[in-house]
């Protein structure tokens, strides 16, 4: 498995949804698990900043988290970008062989 992190950006329509966010949350959850049930969600983060939130987690590859991202679109996301996280020991593997 891989690891990936998606930042997500919400809609300002959604945003405008914080006492209902649990429940959007949990939609958008429920809809991975039945969409990607490979996925393993590491952690979940609410951030302060330009994304809303961050989530880390593993799976098989790239088209499994296109559809991740996919389903945070289709559930009010603004934007929502993925990105794969090499273990930092491995990437100093990699250094070696360059």
């Amino acid at each position: 498995m891989k690891t990936f992190i998606l930042l997500t950006k919400l809609s300002p329509e959604i945003s405008k949804q914080m006492k209902d966010r649990a429940r959007l949350g949990r939609v958008w959850l429920d809809q991975v698990k039945e969409k990607c049930p490979e996925v393993k969600f590491i952690e979940h983060y609410a951030l302060l900043g330009p994304y809303d939130f961050l989530d880390i987690y593993e799976a098989p590859d790239e088209e499994t988290a296109a559809k991740v991202s996919m389903i945070s679109l289709s559930n009010g996301a603004f934007e929502s970008q993925s990105l794969i996280a090499i273990p930092y020991k491995r990437f100093l593997e990699l250094t070696e062989e360059i």
